[in-house]
């Protein structure tokens, strides 16, 4: 894999948002808002709870995480729009630019506006709120890598999805972390959800990160065993989706669907 067109779709990136800096302000604008809606919610719940129960760490925490992982699967989904709105796939691909290459740089993007978004986050919950993150110490980095990897495959397969139903199927990116959520278990143990719900929930890596910070947060041992499980989906879930994006790609050649790419197409 060459790096010069890695670094080639990361230098329009750059262009798009120097040249247009209102581009930046998703990358925090919108998390900041979740992260002081639900650090009011925290408190309120607090002083209901009257010191029995500290909602801070497992509701704001969770927040957190979720709103990482939607920046990271956004971050990929978003940069790959950038090219269907600008129609600029063929430009793209009359170069000697890869498969590979193209996902490569869209993941490398999405880890840079992610990372701005997560820095606003921490800020936020850690000096506004008070929440004890870090407190979780080095069990951060295998959470937070669970959760990337799956918000990479999730950003593949929802690019891979409009690239074949075509540019008005963008609508289905947006809702697909809020339709997962509820199987996810991001606030709640999955025992809580019916039999079938809870079989769903298994399937994607983000239940055993959220399972696993429950049972740190409670004083409980975290089960190594179970977050390698949810790595391996994640690992997994990315080559299926880099095999998906590929094919998917492989027929909109084949057919001639990249040459009429439009708004209007989508078969």
């Amino acid at each position: 894999m060459r790096m010069k067109p890695v670094a080639g779709i990361l230098l329009r990136q750059f262009y798009l948002l120097r040249g247009s800096p209102v581009r930046a302000l998703p990358m925090f604008a919108w998390v900041a808002i979740d992260i002081v809606v639900w650090g009011f919610i925290t408190r309120y719940l607090n002083s209901m709870a009257a010191g029995r129960f500290d909602y801070m760490p497992s509701l704001l925490g969770a927040v957190l995480m979720w709103d990482f992982f939607t920046r990271i699967m956004q971050g990929v989904s978003t940069a790959f729009l950038e090219d269907v709105w600008a129609r600029n796939f063929l430009n793209l691909f009359a170069t000697p630019l890869t498969i590979p290459e193209y996902i490569l740089g869209l993941v490398i993007t999405s880890m840079g506006t992610s990372a701005v978004g997560l820095a606003v986050m921490l800020v936020l919950a850690t000096a506004v709120f008070g929440l004890p993150f870090f407190s979780l110490g080095a069990l951060l980095v295998p959470f937070l890598l669970v959760l990337f990897g799956f918000g990479i495959a999730l950003g593949i397969l929802a690019s891979a999805l409009v690239l074949r139903l075509g540019p008005a199927s963008e609508w289905l990116v947006w809702p697909l972390p809020a339709l997962l959520s509820p199987f996810a278990g991001v606030f709640y143990p999955l025992a809580t959800l019916p039999r079938w719900m809870q079989a769903v929930g298994h399937l994607l890596p983000p239940s055993y990160v959220f399972e696993g910070m429950r049972a740190v947060l409670a004083g409980r041992p975290l089960s190594a065993a179970s977050l390698a499980v949810g790595g391996a989906i994640a690992g997994l879930d990315i080559l299926l989706a880099a095999w998906f994006f590929t094919r998917v790609f492989r027929y909109a050649i084949r057919t001639g669907l990249l040459a009429r790419y439009s708004a209007e197409s989508s078969a």
